[in-house]
């Protein structure tokens, strides 16, 4: 990818952010515990992720409003239809997790 322009690249990540976005929203099976547990993001990652790179360029968006866009709706909306509550075996494997990296 060395040979593409910057403008180039900022858009191709753009459009694999879009997608990733996208592919999340359509799989609100797959629980934000065990995306942290298997590559330690997860949709709520993401969206601290767009607000700190809004805060980085002085524009304000809101915690609420950069969950909202990666959610694809309010997040209290997404946790009272999709979340399910985390087994002790993927609390665990979540709390091995962190322990290991902090």
């Amino acid at each position: 990818m060395n040979d593409i322009s910057s403008q180039t690249q900022t858009e191709l990540e753009a459009a694999v952010f879009r997608r990733l976005v996208a592919h999340l929203q359509g799989r609100p099976d797959a629980q934000n515990i065990d995306l942290m547990n298997l590559a330690g993001f997860c949709r709520n990652c993401l969206s601290n992720w767009l607000k700190e790179a809004a805060d980085e360029r002085g524009l304000a968006i809101s915690k609420d409003a950069s969950r909202e866009h990666v959610y694809g709706m309010p997040y209290e909306d997404w946790k009272r239809q999709h979340q399910t509550e985390a087994t002790a075996e993927q609390q665990a494997k979540f709390a091995d997790g962190h322990t290991k990296e902090n």
